[in-house]
């Protein structure tokens, strides 16, 4: 009786690993760098990352002045200031 208990508790801890398996091999996977850059922005757009997040940018947007260094990095620039609405717009 004691030998198929311990047969019972054998197989029921090699089935409890498989089932836990691949689970733990999803998990330890690395994001590739595709997977992260994966935010698409429509045609005319340009893609950024800034400091409030994923962004879509295109000339005449209304811009954050402390930011023009991160718009720089993506060939905007933050400098055209429009008095009719008292912001900044992308050029």
């Amino acid at each position: 009786m004691r030998s198929a208990r311990s047969r019972a508790a054998v197989v029921l801890a090699a089935l409890s690993l498989v089932a836990a398996a691949p689970a733990a091999s999803v998990q330890a996977e690395p994001q590739s760098p595709q997977a992260v850059a994966a935010h698409r922005c429509s045609s005319g757009y340009t893609h950024a990352v800034l400091p409030n997040g994923h962004k879509c940018l295109r000339r005449g947007q209304f811009c954050r002045r402390r930011w023009d260094r991160y718009y720089h990095r993506y060939g905007f620039h933050c400098h055209r200031y429009d008095p009719r609405v008292d912001r900044y717009r992308l050029t």
